[in-house]
């Protein structure tokens, strides 16, 4: 049985300030944070169109190689690695002992697939559960495998680090991603990146909860992500708005609010979004003049997350410029 293990992170902020400050409190924290205590059910997010068109040929190569439930995580690597613009989109080359670059796309596409469940079966054959191992490894290779087994069986920072400043004798090169500006000052180990499991998880996020009313309200509103927003839309037949789609999925799960935003804020506990928890629905204003304070409203998926019915339905950033300008708050329903 593969690895079903991945830690929750948080998506790729558009502002860098907000890059800089969530990272900045994610992992200036301990880092003994692997993420081996969570669900595989998780989906990428902020993919980009060169990325995606991907997809089919990713899924291909995955399934032939017993991979398929990882096809969001290899599409998460391929944009870390190439954006999907190189030629080797996957930059899986020196996989094979090649050059840099050596590979056609499709080659490319194969060969990381083909590397990647190589990698979750050296995890599984040496008793490791956490998902961040293999995928560190893709940038580091099997080695880490091997190193992370002695030392807990789990992904840390620490031992990405460690790992790194071995295998290049200390030497340090100047790194100015933001993550690595928050946790270090702007600098990495000139073996691998030693922030890849960090890089590859701004383009993940999980679709499990533990509390089961709201895993029953999330697995109904990812059925229409994807789906364009209808003004007045309540149900599968029309699409639909904000405040259509949380009445349609908290009904599902057997729970009755009201229909509009303005109600659903009424209806609710009101809490600072510092307090949210997954499920909580969370409230905006004067997002456009309804005639009420209340605007818009989406469900709180955890780490300044939502989903919405945005145009289109999907996810979307709560430290966002936009989403800060006009937010209220969150809700807990009143049961």
């Amino acid at each position: 049985m593969r690895l079903k293990h991945i830690a929750i992170i948080g998506s790729l902020f558009p502002i860098l300030f907000s890059i800089v400050l969530f990272f900045g409190v994610l992992i200036s924290a301990e880092d003994d944070d692997g993420g081996g205590n969570y669900s595989s059910s998780f989906i990428g997010m902020n993919l980009s169109a060169e990325v995606l068109k991907h997809r089919p040929m990713v899924e291909k190569y995955a399934k032939e190689y017993g991979i398929s439930e990882y096809v969001n995580v290899l599409l998460a690597i391929m944009q870390v690695e190439s954006g999907g613009t190189a030629v080797d989109v996957m930059q899986s080359s020196e996989s094979l002992g090649l050059p840099p670059n050596s590979l056609d796309t499709e080659s490319s596409i194969k060969q990381g697939c083909k590397y990647f469940a190589s990698l979750l079966d050296s995890c599984e054959a040496q008793g490791i559960k956490d998902l961040h191992v293999a995928i560190q490894s893709y940038n580091y290779g099997g080695g880490y495998v091997r190193y992370v087994a002695g030392k807990g069986k789990k992904h840390t920072f620490t031992l990405a680090e460690n790992f790194a400043r071995e295998k290049s004798g200390g030497k340090k090169v100047t790194y100015t991603n933001p993550i690595a500006v928050a946790k270090n000052g702007g600098w990495r180990y000139g073996y691998g990146n030693m922030f890849y499991v960090e890089l590859v998880n701004l383009y993940l996020t999980v679709t499990h909860f533990d509390n089961a009313t709201v895993q029953k309200i999330m697995n109904e509103a990812l059925k229409y992500q994807g789906w364009k927003y209808v003004y007045g839309g309540s149900n599968p037949n029309t699409s639909f708005d904000c405040s259509g789609l949380t009445q349609w999925c908290f009904g599902k799960a057997g729970i009755s609010i009201p229909r509009t935003a303005q109600a659903q804020y009424d209806a609710t506990q009101h809490l600072p979004l510092s307090q949210a928890q997954a499920g909580d629905l969370v409230f905006f204003h004067s997002t456009y003049n309804a005639g009420s304070y209340v605007t818009h409203v989406g469900i709180y998926v955890g780490n300044n997350q939502m989903y919405h019915a945005g145009d289109p339905i999907g996810y979307a950033d709560l430290t966002s410029s936009y989403w800060q300008a006009h937010l209220i708050g969150a809700g807990r329903i009143k049961q």
